[in-house]
């Protein structure tokens, strides 16, 4: 992989959203999550050549954008040399191994791609597990079409008894068996993380340390708020997902009051089911939480929307009732009238302002 020209042909994509009237609002691709999706592949390391997009009434059972659509895209595909075709909306694994055949190449959703960027960015044990434990649980529906070249080989091709398993179909029990005890692991191991943080968690408790988590939508500033408040020196760069593992710092508010202060990962929307499962346990930080900083990222036109995928998820992990500052970030960039009122206030990490 180290030569340049080869590392180029493989990162290059073509992104594809369907907008169909029967899926729900988050569900649809939309000219922002397209947006998104392209800074998702550049944190991934990937470069877009190329955007499809395709409007339904319903998704195609088969094909989820229809034959004529695929052939289109097919066709994009070889003009542009794209190494892969990535899908906004969610694919079920035979739609995936369908369109994977047809386009002749590599086809992910946008939750492969997600999980392709955390389990490059996870630092810590606890981060890696939950990663690995999402991919298992995302690969186990799709293992059929791995195997799908060897089933023809055996079976009944009429050389061997009628009935008789291919040796496909042997190999997907075995990895099954394999992906599953792997999951079972996995989740024995994450509970013992989760009762090590539990333990620390009741340390901080005898020390009556309040704590105050931060929250928000990716890449609206979360780290680079802690390093200002805290001094400390986190990665804080302009990308999506930059933050994976829960990071925790003393900030000293005055002489007389010290809290703890916790960076939480990212939120975005559509954001797999088993990532917010397999994140949960960095996220039990909010529910022991006293206060929660909700950093919303005010430069963003989008602001709203974002804001209100992570009070759903705040909601889902069962923090709703903790008291919440909303914090609107990057104001320094804002030329409007600065959102005002009860528990809000305006800042701009970069600069110090506020």
């Amino acid at each position: 992989m180290t030569d340049t020209h080869t590392q180029e042909k493989v990162n290059r994509a073509v992104l594809v959203g369907l907008c169909a009237h029967s899926l729900s609002r988050e569900e649809n691709a939309t000219e922002e999550t397209m947006e998104e999706l392209a800074a998702l592949l550049e944190t991934a390391g990937g470069r877009t050549v190329g955007v499809v997009t395709q409007s339904k009434d319903s998704p195609d059972p088969r094909t989820f954008i229809g034959e004529g659509k695929v052939a289109e895209v097919q066709l994009y595909v070889e003009n542009v040399g794209a190494t892969m075709v990535i899908f906004d909306n969610d694919l079920s694994p035979s739609q995936q191994r369908v369109l994977t055949e047809l386009l002749g190449v590599q086809v992910l959703d946008r939750c492969g791609l997600i999980l392709d960027i955390f389990a490059q960015r996870a630092k810590t044990k606890e981060g890696r597990l939950q990663v690995e434990l999402a991919q298992y649980r995302y690969l186990l529906p799709r293992l059929i079409g791995m195997w799908s070249h060897l089933e023809r080989q055996g079976g009944t091709s009429g050389k061997g008894p009628i009935g008789s398993k291919g040796p496909g179909e042997t190999q997907l029990e075995t990895d099954r068996r394999h992906i599953r005890r792997k999951i079972q692991k996995l989740q024995a191991e994450l509970e013992d993380v989760r009762k090590i943080r539990r333990t620390q968690r009741r340390r901080r408790e005898k020390n009556a340390l309040p704590v105050v988590a931060l929250v928000g939508y990716t890449n609206a500033g979360k780290s680079t708020l802690l390093n200002c408040l805290t001094g400390s020196d986190i990665p804080a760069n302009d990308r999506l997902f930059d933050t994976l593992d829960t990071t925790t710092r003393r900030w000293r508010i005055d002489a007389a009051q010290e809290v703890l202060l916790s960076d939480t990962v990212g939120f975005i929307r559509k954001l797999p089911t088993n990532l917010i499962e397999a994140f949960k346990a960095t996220l039990e930080e909010l529910t022991y939480a006293d206060v929660l900083l909700h950093v919303i990222d005010l430069s963003n036109p989008e602001w709203e929307a974002q804001a209100e995928v992570v009070d759903r998820l705040i909601d889902q992990l069962g923090a709703a009732q903790t008291p919440c500052i909303r914090v609107f970030n990057k104001c320094d960039a804002y030329l409007g009238i600065l959102p005002h009122g009860e528990n809000i206030v305006c800042i701009s990490a970069r600069s110090g302002e506020g």
